[in-house]
C-alpha cells in the first residue's frame, strides 16, 4: 500500500452561497492529491506525461459525509491499495480541521500510450517508484 497526505485550504471561489465547497470542486481536490502522491513517491506527474504516458480517469465515486467550508484546512489521505496493471485505483479520505472525516472517494485511471492512444500496462519506470514506496500495511 502507498499512503500519502496532503493539506489544502478551501478558497472562497470554491464555495457556493452557503460557503459550502461546491460539489464539483472535490474532483480537483482529488487530482491535487494524486499529483502529490506521485511527487511523494519520487516522480512528478509532468515527468510521467513527458515519457508519453497519460492517465485518464475512467471511474469517479464520491460520498459526501459532511460539508467542507470556506477557509477550512482539509487533509486528504490518498491510498493505492493494489499493485497496478493497466489501471491504477486510488482511494481518498478527506478530513476537516477537527479531524472529522467528511468525504470518502475513489478514482480509477488507466495507463494510455500518448503516441498510439492504446491502453498499456503500468510502465516499468513508474512501477519501480510504486514498488520502492510500497508498504505491506499501515
Amino acid at each position: 500500500m502507498i499512503h500519502t497526505t496532503h493539506s489544502l485550504r478551501v478558497r472562497y471561489g470554491e464555495t457556493d452561497p452557503m460557503k459550502y465547497v461546491y460539489y464539483g470542486n472535490y474532483a480537483e481536490y482529488l487530482e491535487v492529491a494524486r499529483v502529490e502522491l506521485f511527487r511523494t513517491i519520487g516522480i512528478s506527474y509532468d515527468e510521467i506525461e513527458k515519457r508519453g504516458i497519460w492517465l485518464p480517469v475512467s471511474e469517479y465515486n464520491i460520498k459526501y459525509i459532511k460539508p467542507a467550508f470556506y477557509d477550512e484546512v482539509l487533509t486528504i489521505h490518498t491510498f493505492v491499495e493494489k499493485i497496478p496493471g493497466v489501471k491504477i485505483e486510488f482511494r481518498y479520505e478527506i478530513f476537516n480541521a477537527e479531524n472529522v472525516k467528511i468525504t470518502d472517494a475513489r478514482t480509477t485511471l488507466f495507463f494510455l500510450d500518448s503516441r498510439t492512444g492504446k491502453v498499456i500496462k503500468c510502465p516499468e519506470l513508474l512501477m519501480e517508484f510504486i514498488l520502492k514506496n510500497w508498504k505491506d500495511s499501515e
